[in-house]
């Protein structure tokens, strides 16, 4: 058995996780297409607990997640990899357009995201991981990407979280960095006072 052919099982099983256990169904298709919201969402509460830790993680994280998702692009106009529904007949939760599956581009900015966050502080750093793979799999059991699309994903934002966050700590990104969260902080002060 390839490994193509090992992913689509890999798919079947997951994906018909929908029929077996359709109750969960709802909250499935949820965190499918909204988990991601609820991720930049929390990025943007560490934003305005207003620490310089904070800021210069957030950065770090928005950064990485948007290079991650501009790498995505780039993979999937280079190799276009047709979505499971298109393929296939699947039990699909969430509508969605058929573009290149892989790999998943809300895998990569999730992952992305708690790598970043988990190298500036550990322990929440893996709840972020947890939340990054329960969005992952439901996009599975959703039937709109293969495992392997999520685990391209998730191996190209974890790659690139790194990257990014040794990058940032070089002396002239590091600069650039701070001359923004300056340039924002000064802005902020002047309509909402710390």
């Amino acid at each position: 058995m390839n490994l193509a052919q090992l992913d689509y099982q890999w798919f079947q099983t997951i994906n018909h996780f929908a029929d077996r256990f359709s109750a969960l169904n709802p909250m499935v298709a949820f965190f499918a297409n909204n988990l991601d919201y609820v991720f930049y969402l929390g990025v943007i509460v560490y934003w305005f607990i207003r620490t310089p830790d904070n800021r210069k993680m957030v950065v770090n994280t928005l950064l990485s997640a948007g290079i991650a998702l501009g790498v995505n692009n780039i993979i999937g106009a280079i190799y276009h990899r047709d979505r499971p529904f298109v393929a296939h007949h699947v039990i699909q939760l969430v509508q969605h357009d058929a573009s290149a599956s892989f790999p998943s581009n809300h895998a990569a900015a999730a992952f992305a995201v708690a790598s970043s966050i988990w190298l500036w502080r550990r322990k929440e750093g893996r709840i972020w991981f947890v939340l990054a793979a329960v969005i992952g799999f439901s996009r599975i059991w959703s039937g709109i990407h293969y495992p392997l699309d999520i685990v391209g994903g998730a191996i190209s934002g974890i790659i690139i979280g790194i990257v990014v966050n040794k990058t940032m700590r070089q002396r002239v990104l590091e600069e650039f960095s701070f001359s923004f969260i300056r340039l924002y902080e000064f802005i902020e002060h002047k309509v909402w006072k710390p």
